[in-house]
């Protein structure tokens, strides 16, 4: 018997779960695909239930993460196998080169001399960086990372210079043994491209919801101005379009369970910016369960935000505006109606959706995990269901706690 956990997934649920079974004196391993640990709250303005910036949760847990030497965590890696049984599982990770030094030092003026240009992730493609970035704030671990690829001739050669680059790190495998397994593997929002009939991908000023958070964040690409990608002004007048392809058999058959409160919070963003700022939210049904009833009696009572109950047929661009078609469902009428900037509210899609997985833990036709415990394997957070971030943590400590009975043998 191992007992040790492995914790696949470094956002607030896999660290929240890494978390609570070292605090209690066992060794977790995380696995994060990514460079940097946080996953997508590090991508947030602002998220319930007190509405504080990123920061405030995550700081504090990579400063936890730091005192325990019970936490062991890897980026750039993957597991690429998994053999034998509950209590003890032989796991392989494959972890990418990052080329850079573990020293953390400030690269950001040799970044700037690089000379390609290259779509940025993290602000879904709101701006641009260098191949040699650390783009997520209060980036953990604190160490830039070299996308090798996007590098022209002159930029390597550039690069070969520093002592604080490597550009002939290899990948590397390495195996751990582990007595159970905490899959954190977190959410991606839906393809967006897919809704060509909402205006995704052809309409400038028709964003996502995340989108929305990267503009109205300090950290984003224009410092927390909310402004038309199409030519930066400020919008006089937003809508949001809930249900983007949730609760529909052609995209996610499901209620992604936070959409309706996210474009509520994002409400107030434009509302707090600009005072003068008309905001339309069309919806179905809006969804605000348990203790978030209230946020939106106080939202709505807004004069300057308005809800209608109605289903977005399209979005398309108009002249200088972005023209929305609604079937209103209480009027019963179908009209057009222009707006400044569109927010598409799509839905949260498991991370393990079209993925192949070597976890062993089966998922049901959307990639949320269904079943797996009694292997010794746990979900967490919005691997198992569209969740908020407190419910995640709350999700997190329980798998936790399955997870350390798994490797007592109980």
């Amino acid at each position: 018997m191992s007992n040790s956990i492995l914790v696949v997934g470094g956002g607030f649920s896999g660290i929240t779960a890494a978390l609570e079974a070292a605090e209690v004196g066992y060794e977790v391993f995380i696995v994060e695909k990514g460079p940097y640990l946080g996953g997508r709250v590090a991508q947030l303005n602002k998220y319930f239930p007190k509405l504080c910036p990123p920061s405030c949760g995550l700081e504090i847990q990579f400063q936890r993460i730091k005192k325990n030497p019970n936490v062991k965590f890897f980026t750039l890696a993957e597991v690429t196998s998994v053999s034998g049984s509950a209590g003890n599982y032989t796991v392989k990770v494959k972890i990418k080169p990052r080329y850079v030094g573990p020293a953390g030092a400030d690269l950001h003026e040799l970044a700037q001399e690089l000379s390609a240009d290259v779509p940025n992730p993290f602000e879904f493609g709101l701006s641009n960086r260098k191949a040699l970035y650390m783009d997520v704030p209060f980036a953990f671990p604190y160490r830039y990372v070299l996308d090798r690829d996007k590098l022209t001739r002159d930029d390597e050669n550039l690069l070969a210079k520093s002592i604080y680059l490597d550009l002939n790190d290899t990948e590397r495998e390495i195996e751990l043994t582990v007595g159970s397994i905490v899959l954190a593997t977190g959410w991606k929002p839906y393809d967006v491209t897919n809704l060509s009939n909402l205006g995704a991908g052809s309409v400038a000023d028709c964003i996502s919801n995340m989108q929305m958070e990267r503009l109205a964040a300090a950290s984003g690409p224009t410092g927390g101005q909310i402004v038309r990608p199409s030519d930066g002004k400020a919008p006089k007048s937003v809508a949001f379009v809930q249900c983007a392809g949730s609760r529909d058999q052609n995209h996610l058959n499901y209620c992604s369970y936070i959409c309706c409160m996210a474009s509520l919070k994002q409400a107030r963003y434009v509302r707090e910016q600009y005072p003068d700022a008309k905001v339309t939210i069309f919806y179905i049904d809006l969804r605000t369960p348990e203790r978030y009833q209230k946020f939106a009696q106080v939202t709505l009572a807004d004069d300057g935000i308005t809800a209608v109950k109605g289903k977005v047929a399209a979005v398309e661009q108009g002249a200088g505006q972005v023209l929305v078609t609604v079937e209103d469902a209480v009027r019963g009428a179908k009209y057009q109606q222009g707006f400044d900037l569109v927010v598409l509210a799509t839905g949260m899609q498991p991370s393990l959706a079209g993925e192949k997985t070597p976890f062993g833990a089966m998922v049901d036709e959307d990639g949320f995990v269904i079943a797996g415990a009694e292997q010794g394997i746990f979900a967490a957070g919005c691997a198992k269901k569209p969740l908020d971030v407190m419910k995640s943590a709350q999700s997190a400590t329980g798998a936790a706690l399955k997870a350390i009975q798994t490797v007592r043998g109980r």
